[in-house]
């Protein structure tokens, strides 16, 4: 398939009104029986099949799409972008958190979703911490190929949208037909995207790219991110031209001037200049975000780069940003240690992702 001709407006269109039909059907019945979001969330692994085999059949057919690892899996481009996020942990989870989640509050419609959730607004902390958390679940090492623990992660929070989807289309009145439907398709692809392609971005913008067969590799590990998160990865890009067409459809139709964006944006500026200690660094946050997302987006965002600093500087403040976690010898154990040390000081208790538990008198 040529995926070029796939990244079209109208394809594109038609990707809004689609959802995650697998995990959309399970809500009902996670709603219906608290008890079973009670024992999922109280898993370490994820389970043998003989282990929920009672569990009603929509859920049961969720579980077992985890069963079987699909067949593209290449395991060189998984171990190099394991040995990647291995070696460049910090400033990925840096990225994170002043580049791809601020360009995804500059997507007017999918923004929308998010203003919805107060925790976003109210718990700022702890949302940033709970991606972070997913992303190194996800980079766990042995992922992919001999370690299913990362899948549990991903199984969690691809209900946890369906749960987004459901109660947005279900009680929030004021949601517009014209933004497609709450976490479509056309957002999670974008979003899988921030999360890679935007990230390599963000190591060129810094002077250390690391190479084109990196970056592939990196969309080739999204890419079973993606097939377990319930894309449609028929979409998705596996090559530097086909990601480039598709960020750049993505941006054409989604970078929106919205107050959603405007809230979001303003409330993680503001978290990050209450909680990073160096108020020497809290200066420059504005400035680093608009520089990592670009003028475009710095303005559908209105904020701006308030100082003109060298490029090599802008990875030095990543570095010692409050996702700072082992120094300049980090490894994926080291900056997990440390970083569920951290979430502990922060909120007293180490973070956790759990899908809702809804209780019905």
């Amino acid at each position: 398939m040529d995926k070029l001709k796939l990244y079209q407006n109208e394809s594109m269109e038609a990707l809004r009104s689609q959802g995650d039909p697998l995990a959309d059907v399970v809500i009902p019945v996670l709603i219906a029986n608290a008890d079973l979001a009670v024992q999922i969330n109280s898993w370490k692994n994820f389970p043998e099949a003989d282990v929920y085999s009672h569990f009603p059949e929509p859920l049961k057919a969720f579980l077992d799409f985890y069963q079987d690892a699909p067949g593209f899996i290449d395991e060189k481009k998984v171990l190099a972008s394991q040995e990647f996020f291995n070696a460049e942990g910090n400033l990925y989870l840096a990225m994170l958190g002043f580049y791809s989640l601020p360009y995804c509050y500059a997507f007017g419609d999918g923004a929308q979703v998010l203003i919805r959730s107060k925790r976003i607004k109210d718990e700022v902390g702890m949302r940033l911490s709970e991606t972070a958390l997913f992303l190194l679940d996800v980079y766990r090492p042995g992922t992919f190929i001999s370690d299913s623990q990362a899948l549990l992660t991903i199984a969690k929070v691809r209900l946890i949208h369906a749960f987004s989807r459901y109660f947005v289309q279900q009680y929030a009145k004021d949601w517009k037909s014209e933004w497609g439907i709450p976490i479509n398709q056309e957002d999670l692809i974008g979003t899988n995207s921030t999360f890679s392609l935007l990230v390599m971005r963000g190591f060129e913008k810094i002077g250390r790219f690391p190479g084109k067969e990196t970056l592939e590799a990196v969309l080739h590990y999204w890419k079973v991110v993606g097939h377990y998160m319930g894309l449609n990865i028929d979409f998705w890009s596996e090559t530097s031209k086909e990601s480039f067409e598709l960020s750049k459809i993505i941006k054409t139709r989604q970078l929106k001037k919205t107050e959603a964006g405007k809230i979001l944006i303003n409330s993680l500026i503001n978290y990050y200049k209450e909680s990073i200690p160096d108020k020497n660094l809290t200066k420059y946050m504005e400035t680093v975000i608009a520089y990592f997302i670009g003028k475009e987006a710095s303005n559908m965002l209105d904020i701006k780069e308030e100082f003109k600093l060298p490029k090599e500087l802008y990875g030095l403040l990543l570095e010692l940003s409050f996702y700072r976690q082992s120094g300049r010898k980090p490894s994926y154990q080291k900056i997990r240690a440390q970083f569920m040390a951290q979430s502990k000081i922060n909120f007293g208790k180490e973070v956790q992702l759990n899908i809702p538990v809804i209780n019905r008198s």
